[in-house]
């Protein structure tokens, strides 16, 4: 082999890993149809969903009209990180040089575990039961670079799992692949409309006029396709461990003893990582009681978590997880924390003089806080919905906002959005010039111009202007909670701007526009 050619690698792949590690986490069957699914569509699904005719960017209705048990989780790729990380450390003790190419996937040298296990085909085999200890479905490919070796992976479909290509092969290996492997779609379609389809048309093409067509991108997927990869594996250097277990045996039953028995590991998680100029800003619980449950959580922090702040979250979600403030639906066997979320020590050095009103504002809504318990203090929020009250959310202190839509929800209000929005709807009368109330037909149609309008048992006022109805129409399918309503602007004689509803019971004052 010349000093130019490919570095063989061994690549451990496992399948549908992001479905493997929610699964897990909601103690799901793996054999049951389960689909993730992100911004509406599916991200990815289990063997069984496949079989039922879902696929990944199926739009999430069409998924559940092709597989009526399927299980739809959203997507979340912290899980991912988090999940996989056991199995990166798993093998890390096997073999070091490891690169996470992505949760699912990890990447290494092969001369050396080749080396020590006595032949590639040996340290394949070592590889597959280190990391099948775990749980997951594990194949192995080992070839020239890593990505021949991740698709020699992919192409094994029968036991022992482990897929081969012999030095210099990887070329040949790769030929018949689709191009789609290593360029995008937008190339891809191109390439397509010019007759190049696999992966050995594309290397067919010549070097120089490849690049010249489509940049340093272009010329690095040639060289992928003919087997010439260039980038080999980047080992990573296995963080600090700064996660902290606690057993108990005999498993605990209250709430203040399981407090007073991890005081002393939460002093420990802080001071491990400020030895290394570290602060944590969002910590993950963990909770097996005796009958095998598991309570899993995050939490962050608005500034960074002391060992007193570890201990409330700590005993929050025991609370919430048991029967009553007092005790626990099941002794607890371990608790386990973990550091989701690092950061500098000197991001969060306080200034020359302090920060003034905002850490006294902070000191205090936690100390009143771990007195009143986690949602004891809310801050409001901006969530998602259609009705202005929806979109009201009241967020415990420290707890990251919802996440919002990007795309406006459909029959939402646009902007400018009221300045004043009533938690509580008052009742409005809205007549016409005979006194009669305004009243909306079938077809969204006012029965009549309006005319005087009064809120609550104040006196009714003369209408200068007003705009509408517009019909916001949700959960259709669903009789026990459809609703069905009409929106309605006004002015008043004084100038004021109103936003009004109209549903079955008669006429409300939603906002008023300040």
């Amino acid at each position: 082999m010349n000093p130019a050619s490919p570095t063989r690698a061994i690549v451990l792949w496992c399948p549908d890993w992001p479905v493997f590690a929610a699964a897990r986490e909601a103690g799901l069957d793996l054999d049951a149809p389960i689909a993730l699914t992100e911004g509406g569509a599916v991200h990815s699904c289990s063997a069984a969903a496949r079989r039922d005719g879902v696929a990944r960017g199926l739009r999430l209705r069409e998924a559940q009209y092709r597989s009526p048990a399927l299980t739809v989780l959203p997507y979340d790729p912290a899980l991912d990180v988090r999940a996989f990380e056991p199995v990166v450390r798993r093998v890390e003790d096997a073999v070091p040089g490891v690169q996470v190419v992505r949760p699912g996937t990890l990447a290494m040298r092969a001369r050396g575990p080749a080396r020590y296990y006595g032949g590639e085909d040996a340290a394949a085999r070592a590889l597959l039961d280190t990391a099948r200890q775990l749980g997951p479905e594990v194949r192995v490919g080992v070839a020239d670079g890593p990505f021949a070796a991740e698709q020699a992976a992919r192409a094994v479909r029968s036991s022992p799992h482990i897929g081969i290509v012999a030095p210099g092969g990887s070329a040949e290996f790769l030929a018949p692949l689709p191009v789609g492997l290593v360029v995008d779609e937008r190339t891809r379609v191109l390439l397509n409309r010019l007759g190049v389809r696999t992966l050995g048309d594309f290397a067919a093409l010549p070097a120089d006029d490849v690049r010249r067509r489509f940049g340093a991108a272009g010329a690095f997927a040639h060289d992928r396709a003919a087997g010439r990869e260039s980038n080999g594996v980047a080992a990573r250097t296995p963080p600090p461990e700064f996660e902290v277990l606690a057993e108990f045996e005999p498993p605990l039953d209250r709430i203040d003893q399981l407090a007073f028995a991890f005081r002393v590991r939460a002093d420990e998680f802080i001071d491990r990582m400020r030895a290394v100029r570290l602060v944590c800003t969002a910590i993950r619980v963990e909770l097996d009681d005796e009958r095998g449950g598991r309570s899993s959580r995050s939490w962050l922090h608005p500034r960074w978590f002391t060992p007193a702040d570890v201990v409330d979250r700590v005993r929050w979600q025991v609370q919430g997880a048991g029967t009553a403030d007092s005790g626990l639906a099941s002794p607890i066997t371990a608790l386990r924390v973990i550091p989701e979320r690092v950061d500098s020590t000197a991001n969060h050095e306080a200034g020359l003089w302090g920060q003034g009103p905002d850490e006294r504002v902070h000191h205090a809504l936690t100390r009143v806080q771990s007195m009143l318990g986690h949602e004891g203090v809310v801050t409001a929020a901006v969530g998602g919905g259609r009705m202005l009250a929806d979109r009201q959310v009241l967020v415990p202190w420290g707890d990251r906002a919802p996440e919002r839509r990007e795309a406006p929800w459909p029959g939402s209000l646009p902007a400018l959005a009221p300045a004043s929005v009533f938690r509580e709807r008052h009742p409005v009368a809205l007549l016409d010039a005979a006194g009669a109330t305004v009243a909306i037909d079938e077809r969204g149609a006012i029965s009549s111009p309006p005319e005087t309008f009064a809120v609550g048992r104040t006196a009714p006022a003369r209408v200068r202007a007003w705009a509408g109805p517009w019909p916001v129409v949700e959960r259709w399918w669903d009789d026990a909670r459809a609703r069905r309503v009409h929106r309605f602007q006004l002015v008043d004689h004084d100038g004021c701007a109103w936003l009004l509803v109209r549903d079955a019971e008669g006429w409300w004052a939603e906002a008023r526009y300040d």
